[in-house]
């Protein structure tokens, strides 16, 4: 059996071969994003696939201790995606284990409206009230400033995401959540291998989470995982992403307590099988081997995947520099982002729009994509949920009707990305 599979791993290897095609300016596709994959990720899938690891396993655990030490954090949860890693993150602090310090329906969680809905949905899922704050063009994240002054007599929990790879002033925003009483939970969704002040984001909070769909740092098709360096709050995120139950013995290990049959929890009778008692209200949002195989396989590349990245938005925005009508983005003071993309704002002055240049850039094969909602609050799933606004949401609204981005991901050559620039500066020159 052993030498089968060997076999079929190398025809694998053989298989995956090379179907890199001579880049074609307005012919080839050039994605924004997408997962970059090798003969050896095309293996360990297969790998997993051949020994029907078809459950969370072995590569689950391993990914999991492997990933929370590139952190240097203490716990990593995976999940069967970013939305619901983001669901496990929020719901965490609903947990009545937390006592008194557990956030309750009718207490706030301030947060972007500038941003991807599964930072905000948790908030909404939970009972809680969002309250939006506005975010500064270039950087396109929310001031510590702003979310200051946000915080009210019901405030009780910050969730806010790295745009775009950019790190917010995470520093300054934990230290306003040690100052408030607040809780952290950092979207990290976006900014694996990002750093802020030398720190790398998603280490700053109470809890952090990533995604791992084919458009981010490292793909596994789907899955997110939840980290954290309270060990309190990651048995609470492993009991609710377990359907919600108070044991925690590993699929096909039973008894690890070895008081199994020895609890009373709840009203229960004495003795109820600990395998079946739940203490909080869960899902199951497990992930599977073949994933976390992917994922390992991946995660030996992701600081080669964040140098390309980071390579190609400073191509671009060295590039564009000067181009007229374009906010370009920046990042922000004392950060090094890991880029998911690249920001343009075509500016209310600027001669020309942003759907004609979205166009022009479509019509050359170069895929673009809107700055995630824009403004969540004008979005019709959230327009009679209760929320609070802080202040005016002016740069949201620019961003809605303004913003829009393009690719940085490790797939794209230097070829497509001066194509890219090109194409941009050749639009914006001649419409200006």
């Amino acid at each position: 059996m052993k030498d089968a599979k060997a076999r079929i791993l190398e025809q694998v290897r053989e298989y995956h071969g090379s179907d890199e095609k001579e880049f074609e300016p307005g012919r080839t596709a050039v994605w924004p994003s997408g997962a970059v994959f090798d003969a050896e990720d095309r293996v360990a899938l297969v790998e997993a696939a051949l020994d029907m690891r078809i459950a969370a396993g072995v590569s689950s655990r391993r990914f999991e201790r492997e990933f929370a030490r590139y952190f240097r954090l203490r716990k990593a949860h995976l999940a069967n995606s970013g939305s619901s890693a983001n669901l496990l993150a929020l719901s965490a602090f609903t947990s009545p284990q937390l006592e008194d310090r557990r956030l309750r329906p009718g207490d706030e969680v301030i947060t972007v409206a500038a941003g991807f809905p599964t930072t905000v949905n948790p908030i909404i899922q939970n009972g809680l009230v969002p309250v939006f704050v506005d975010v500064e063009l270039g950087t396109y994240n929310a001031t510590a400033e702003r979310i200051a002054e946000a915080v009210g007599p019901r405030t009780r929990a910050i969730m806010v995401a790295h745009a775009l790879g950019n790190p917010f002033a995470v520093e300054e925003v934990a230290r306003i959540a040690e100052e408030h009483d607040l809780f952290l939970i950092e979207d990290n969704c976006d900014a694996v291998g990002s750093t802020y002040r030398g720190r790398l984001t998603g280490t700053f909070g109470d809890i952090a989470t990533t995604s791992f769909y084919p458009a981010h740092h490292i793909a596994m098709g789907e899955g997110g995982c939840v980290l954290t360096d309270n060990l309190v709050l990651a048995r609470i995120v492993e009991s609710m992403r377990d359907w919600g139950r108070d044991c925690w013995c590993e699929p096909g290990e039973d008894n690890r307590c070895f008081k199994r049959f020895d609890y009373q929890m709840g009203t229960l009778p004495h003795g109820y099988d600990h395998k079946y008692i739940f203490s909080h209200v869960g899902y199951n949002l497990k992930s599977t081997d073949l994933q976390a195989a992917l994922g390992l396989s991946q995660l030996g590349k992701l600081d080669a995947f964040g140098a390309a990245r980071r390579a190609n938005w400073r191509f671009l925005r060295e590039a564009l520099d000067g181009v007229p009508g374009l906010i370009l983005p920046r990042a922000t003071e004392d950060s090094d982002p890991s880029w998911f993309g690249f920001a343009l704002t075509v500016k209310p002055d600027a001669g020309y729009t942003r759907e004609g240049l979205v166009a022009f850039l479509e019509g050359r094969k170069i895929g673009t994509r809107r700055f995630f909602a824009g403004n969540l609050t004008r979005h019709p799933a959230y327009l009679d949920r209760p929320h609070r606004i802080s202040g005016s949401l002016a740069n949201s609204d620019i961003v809605a009707g303004h913003t829009f981005w393009v690719g940085v991901y490790p797939g794209l050559t230097e070829e497509m990305v001066r194509y890219i620039a090109e194409s941009v500066r050749d639009y914006a020159v001649k419409n200006s």
